[in-house]
């Protein structure tokens, strides 16, 4: 297929073909997100989806299944109105389809995406749709649906969405495991962990590959291959993994490729009231610091606040003290825990949705302290760049257990630092490397599969870390090869448990569980479209980028957090202008190689043909 052929056909592809997690009930033009909706388009049904029977059963994805069906349903919307319709429930998602209006009301929600489920209204209950049920969702907004209570089937509906919006919870599969769609590309070939050091040039003279961990016996929640300093023993390094809480030694996330200063993750030293030591740490991070010749200092970015730091030497833990650590700062980023994130995120979603009041938005967001995070931890990252690229010293990153703060602040500046990660396919290996293999508990953070939505261990860390991407983006739309679409994708499938990629909590879990035989890879669906997040305004920029983190210049990112409120959408068609900039910009850059070959061309018979000789006249 040539260039021109491949451009009509991204700009004719209807958005209903985009391969979206779920819909919402509201029409957009914008596609103002990867949930949007099929309002008006009743006949166009999604590329993976099977022939179905009747006109109001939902479109099934491979693996899917309906579980429960209930008719005469309203669906209350808090900008339209009720609407009455169909609510089907499957192995995957909750469909509504609406019967009483001439342009069809969808709504497609992936039951990963439900946080829980609560029964509105009882026997006594007279109000119009004061019966039915109630869902509160991880991603933004809440769906209610009213019941007849003569009709009898609010309690079906109930147990199937509990049943299979909480598969863990009721011993079943979750739907990862079901799925049975195949694509072009395998994404679980995407990052493969030794390729990704040689591009960085490891090994060197100053560090190793090692394969200690290969079978997560060392530590349980890393990768099974470290790149570490090449003069560390083995013993030293049993030894130091002792020393970190969790195991969780000092090892290669990045190195550059001129100063070859070294950004390395870790967990806390296990330090104590005590003030315990171990030489074999000390040593440890002396070799960190002697494998940078163009530096003599290392940095060590705890990302917790002081007090925290403190507070953890009564657990056990603690920091490194500057007396023992020779040559080492110590820096605290001041970005609090998981808690607080959490709470945060509560407050901005009652904010957003399902109204905003406007007399006091402003205000509101303030009163979230959701943006002054984002700050926070941009401007830890904006440091640890500083250190590495600008000072050419290296840097050791870790907060308290090394698998939250921390994996934000290095997958941050190695963003910023590395324009390899400001692709595509950059972009899936630095989630995979610095999220994935790394151990962030993505099962617990988000609660996938469980029925416990009150768990303290719930936390948006991942959410926070694609928002400070997002804020990146706006400061440098030109630098990234990915758009606002692609990042929404990511956040939405990381609920929807669609995939397997963001299941469990470690790279031993998934192994263990054989995530990688037995479900399709999230890269595997998104590659299979990759000009529909292709960023149009991209040129690639090798050198550095250093965000201002200033509350200057953060934003609330309303594509994500106001999407479901009309209100709030771009009144302009964001998506089909994209699509169309790309072809553009496909036809323009067609052009200029066209040019360049004609010029080619013709200095090529310029250089060739006799020179004519002209004579001086004689004097």
């Amino acid at each position: 297929m040539d260039r021109k052929t491949m451009s009509s056909e991204l700009l004719n592809s209807d958005s209903c073909n985009l391969h979206n997690a779920s819909s919402d009930s509201l029409g957009s033009d914008s596609m103002s997100s990867s949930l949007t909706s099929k309002v008006g388009n009743e006949n166009v049904e999604p590329a993976e989806a099977v022939p179905t029977v009747r006109p109001d059963d939902p479109p099934l994805l491979p693996g899917e299944k309906v579980q429960g069906v209930a008719r005469e349903v309203t669906y209350v919307c808090p900008y339209s109105g009720p609407a009455r319709g169909v609510l089907s429930v499957t192995n995957y998602k909750l469909h509504f389809r609406s019967l009483d209006r001439d342009t069809p009301y969808v709504i497609e929600v992936p039951l990963g995406v439900v946080n829980r489920v609560e029964k509105v209204g009882g026997q006594l209950s007279r109000g119009e749709n004061s019966y039915g049920i109630e869902i509160f969702c991880k991603d933004m907004r809440n769906l209610k649906f009213g019941h007849k209570q003569e009709n009898h089937s609010r309690r079906n509906v109930f147990e199937k969405l509990q049943q299979y919006a909480f598969p863990l919870s009721h011993k079943l599969p979750l739907f990862a495991f079901e799925y049975t769609e195949r694509f072009p590309e395998n994404g679980w070939n995407v990052y493969e962990p030794i390729a990704e050091l040689k591009r960085m040039g490891v090994p060197n003279d100053m560090w190793k590959i090692t394969k200690i961990n290969e079978n997560y016996t060392i530590c349980d929640s890393y990768p099974p291959i470290w790149a570490v300093p090449s003069q560390v023993t083995e013993e030293d390094l049993r030894q130091v993994v002792q020393f970190r809480s969790r195991g969780r030694a000092p090892v290669l996330s990045w190195i550059h490729p001129e100063s070859q200063a070294t950004i390395t993750r870790a967990s806390q030293p296990l330090v104590g009231l005590g003030a315990k030591r171990s030489c074999e740490d000390e040593g440890y991070i002396q070799l960190i610091i002697e494998a940078n010749a163009q530096s003599h200092k290392l940095f060590i970015m705890d990302a917790r606040p002081s007090a925290n730091a403190i507070a953890n030497k009564a657990k056990g833990g603690g920091y490194e003290p500057e007396d023992t650590y020779q040559n080492a700062e110590l820096i605290f980023l001041d970005i609090h825990n998981i808690h607080a994130m959490r709470e945060s995120l509560r407050k901005l979603k009652e904010l957003c949705f399902p109204n905003i009041d406007e007399s006091k938005w402003l205000s509101g967001i303030e009163s979230t302290y959701w943006l002054k995070y984002i700050k926070c931890i941009l401007a830890g990252a904006c440091r640890i760049v500083d250190k590495v690229e600008n000072h050419k010293t290296s840097v050791l990153v870790h907060c308290s257990d090394g698998w939250d703060r921390t994996s934000q602040l290095t997958a941050l500046a190695m963003l910023m630092l590395d324009p390899y990660y400001r692709t595509l396919k950059g972009f899936e290996v630095l989630i995979e490397k610095e999220w994935l293999s790394f151990g962030h508990k993505f099962h617990l953070r988000i609660g996938h599969g469980s029925d416990n939505h009150s768990d303290a261990d719930r936390s948006p860390i991942f959410l926070q870390f694609i928002d400070c991407v997002w804020q990146v983006t706006q400061m440098f739309p030109n630098a990234f090869e990915f758009n606002e679409f692609f990042l929404i994708n990511i956040i939405d499938h990381m609920y929807s448990c669609r995939f397997g990629t963001f299941l469990f909590n470690s790279d031993r879990e998934r192994t263990n569980e054989g995530v990688k035989q037995k479900t399709v890879s999230l890269w595997s669906y998104l590659n299979s479209s990759i000009d529909l997040y292709r960023n149009p305004l991209y040129h690639p920029q090798p050198h550095v980028l250093e965000p201002i983190a200033s509350m200057r210049y953060i934003q609330l990112w309303k594509g994500y957090y106001c999407r479901w409120n009309p209100s709030m959408r771009p009144q302009d068609p964001i998506y089909q202008r994209t699509r169309e900039l790309l072809v553009l910009k496909e036809q323009l850059e067609k052009n200029q190689e066209d040019c360049r070959k004609e010029l080619r061309s013709r200095i090529s018979r310029s250089i060739g043909s006799p020179s004519r000789l002209v004579a001086s006249p004689k004097h």
